[in-house]
C-alpha cells in the first residue's frame, strides 16, 4: 500500500512538472532559439509557446491584452524596446538572486525589471585594401568629409541605428547629434536600404569602403551556406569605433516577465536558463554575439575580430532617447 501511495505521488509530481509552460512573445527570429527553447524544454520539462513579432507590436499587444494577457515573457534585440516597455507598466521586477549576482548592472534595469542576455555590438567594417584602416578612429568622425561617398548604412528606422544615434545623444546633446547625422548623411555612398548583411556585400562589392554593422552579422554571414556572403566577409574587416568620450557601442538582446504572467515561476526559470553558461554558450557559438555571463568563450571568428571596451553610458539612455535619435534622423535627412 505504500509503495503505491509513493508511485502515484512520483507520477502526479511528474505529470504536473510536464503540463508547465511558458509563453514567450519574441522579436528575436534565429534559429539558434529555437534550439535553446527546445534545450530548455528537455531540461525543465516545460513547454516554451512562442509568438513573434517586431517588438513595438508586442508591447502593444501585452498592453492592450492587460490582465488577461498569455505573456510570461518578453524578449526583444534592443534594450530601448526594454525601457518603453517598462515605462508603458507592462514588466514587473524578476527576484532572482542568480540573475543579479551574474548579470553585471549595466546590463540590467536598475529596478530589475529586465536583463540582458546576449550583448551586440555596433562597429565599422571597412573593405581591404581600400586604405580606410588607418583613417577610422570614432563614432563622431563618420561625420568627417574625408569619408564622402564612402560609407554605407542601413535606414533610420532600423533600431539599431535609432540606439546608436540616442547614444550619440547621450554623449553630446541633440544639435551636436543632428550634426553628425548629417555629416554621415553627406558621406553616403547610397541612399540606406537593406539590413546589415546588405551593407557588408556592398562594401566587398565595391559601393563604399565602410559600412556600420553588428559585429553578430558578420560572424552569420562568414560561415553562411550562401557563398555570395561568406565570400564578402573574406574581403572586409571589422574595427570597433569609440565615442570621444567613452567606449565602442553596445546593445543588447534582453529578456522581461510581463506583469500579468500567468506563469510567472517559470518565466523567471527561463530567462534564469537564458543566462545560464551552457545556453550563453551557444549564443555565442552559433549566433556569434557576446555573452553577459562572465567565463563564457567567443568563437575563433569573434576573437579575430580583436577586443574592445564598452561604452560606459547607461543602456536605459537608449530607450530615453530613442523619440530624439528619431527627430534627427529626420532633420538630417537620414531616409
Amino acid at each position: 500500500m505504500i509503495k503505491k501511495i509513493a508511485l502515484s505521488a512520483v507520477l502526479l509530481a511528474s505529470s504536473l512538472f510536464a503540463s508547465g509552460e511558458v509563453n514567450v512573445y519574441s522579436h528575436r527570429h534565429y534559429d539558434t532559439d529555437k534550439k535553446l527553447f527546445k534545450m530548455f524544454e528537455d531540461k525543465t520539462g516545460i513547454k516554451v509557446n512562442v509568438v513573434k513579432a517586431k517588438a513595438s507590436a508586442l508591447i502593444k499587444r501585452i498592453e492592450t491584452e492587460g490582465k488577461k494577457s498569455p505573456a510570461d515573457v518578453l524578449i526583444t534585440v534592443d534594450a530601448g524596446r526594454l525601457y518603453q516597455a517598462k515605462k508603458e507598466g507592462i514588466l514587473q521586477p524578476i527576484h532572482s538572486d542568480y540573475l543579479i549576482k551574474n548579470i553585471p548592472e549595466n546590463l540590467r534595469d536598475k529596478d530589475n525589471e529586465w536583463f540582458g542576455v546576449t550583448i551586440r555590438s555596433r562597429v565599422t567594417a571597412y573593405k581591404i585594401g581600400s586604405g580606410m584602416k588607418d583613417k577610422l578612429s570614432t563614432y563622431e568622425d563618420l561625420a568627417d568629409p574625408k569619408f564622402k561617398g564612402q560609407l554605407m548604412v542601413r535606414s533610420s528606422n532600423s533600431i539599431y541605428n535609432q540606439s546608436l544615434m540616442a547614444a550619440m545623444i547621450a554623449h553630446h546633446g541633440k544639435e551636436y547629434a543632428i550634426k553628425w547625422a548629417k555629416g554621415v548623411v553627406s558621406n553616403l555612398a547610397s541612399s540606406p536600404k537593406g539590413d546589415d548583411t546588405y551593407q557588408v556585400k556592398a562594401i566587398a562589392n565595391g559601393i563604399g569602403t565602410v559600412a556600420l554593422v553588428n559585429t553578430y552579422y558578420v560572424g552569420k554571414m562568414a560561415g553562411n551556406n550562401d557563398l555570395s556572403q561568406a565570400e564578402s566577409v573574406k574581403q572586409i574587416k571589422i574595427f570597433f569605433p569609440k565615442f570621444k568620450n567613452g567606449g565602442t557601442h553596445i546593445n543588447i538582446s534582453g529578456a522581461a516577465v510581463a506583469k500579468y504572467a500567468p506563469n510567472k515561476e517559470n518565466a523567471i526559470k527561463f530567462i534564469e536558463f537564458l543566462t545560464s553558461k551552457e545556453a550563453q554558450k551557444v549564443f555565442a557559438q552559433e549566433n556569434f554575439e557576446y555573452p553577459v555571463l562572465k567565463g563564457v568563450e567567443n568563437t575563433d571568428i569573434a576573437k579575430a575580430w580583436g577586443t574592445f571596451t564598452p561604452d560606459n553610458i547607461s543602456l536605459n539612455e537608449l530607450g530615453k532617447y530613442n523619440k530624439d535619435a528619431v527627430i534627427a534622423f529626420d532633420v538630417a535627412g537620414w531616409k
